[in-house]
């Protein structure tokens, strides 16, 4: 428990020293304002574009409610270009510990791999957690003053839903970031198996209750239709397992590797 802290403690002064602390958490707050912002105000924006071509909005249109424009910057803002902030935020995690002896060192010390490795992901995970639960949040508020009010039960089952997707990813990349040496390959390879679990969700039922991904999809169901779709629990046993075992390859990977005799 005491390495843990430490090891914690040593996470936090380095997301200080690289502004983490700062820029991540407005990067979400940033991309929660957009979507029920540019959603709100795209009628007038197409109008004002529209000019003399006469770009009209179909009357019929149903008005969008607040849950439907959470769930789209779950599944728009958060999904994209959050996911990909995440990994380029978290690429050099395990990868510069390597780089410049820090995890050797450190593993000469009286600190398991596992203690290690688990004050790595929790100490992140808690981090980015917080930085998406803090735009979510403030889409939330805003969706709910341009648009209808979010029932609160489905707005906190969403989001645990959502933060077991973050999990995975969390893990996945740390695990990438103790196989390659290259910051540019761990980006490469994260984002695109990351966002290629996220393309390939819907597309069948069975691939769904492996996929982590589906974990998003199945909040943004909650956010829609107000009801937990049955097969979300499977979904979230399949992402808890395979976090465990994207945790349990990176703990064999740098035990195997005995990095503390390089």
């Amino acid at each position: 428990m005491n390495n843990f802290a430490v090891l914690a403690k040593k996470e936090f002064v380095q997301m200080v020293r690289e502004f983490k602390v700062i820029w991540l958490p407005l990067v979400f707050i940033f991309l929660g304002i957009t979507q029920p912002v540019v959603s709100y105000y795209l009628p007038s924006i197409l109008e004002a574009l529209g000019g003399s071509q006469g770009i009209t909005i179909d009357p019929s249109m149903a008005a969008q409610k607040g849950g439907e424009v959470l769930a789209s910057t779950l599944g728009s803002q958060f999904d994209q270009l959050g996911v990909m902030i995440i990994i380029v935020s978290m690429m050099g995690v395990v990868q510069s510990d390597k780089a410049n002896g820090m995890l050797a060192f450190i593993l000469t010390r009286p600190v398991t791999v596992g203690s290690y490795i688990s004050g790595k992901i929790i100490s992140n995970y808690l981090f980015v957690a917080c930085s998406v639960a803090l735009g979510y949040l403030v889409s939330y508020l805003y969706a709910v003053f341009l648009f209808t009010s979010v029932d609160f039960a489905d707005l906190i089952v969403a989001l645990l839903f959502y933060l077991l997707w973050i999990l995975f990813i969390v893990s996945f990349t740390t695990m990438i970031s103790t196989i390659f040496n290259s910051q540019g390959i761990i980006a490469l390879i994260s984002i695109v198996f990351l966002l290629g679990c996220r393309i390939i969700v819907g597309l069948s039922p069975v691939i769904d209750n492996v996929n982590p991904a589906s974990m998003s999809k199945h909040a943004m169901e909650v956010l829609i239709l107000g009801t937990v779709n049955s097969q979300a629990i499977w979904g979230a046993l399949a992402a808890l397992e395979l976090t465990a075992v994207a945790i349990l390859v990176t703990i064999i990977w740098i035990s195997k590797k005995k990095f503390n005799n390089e």
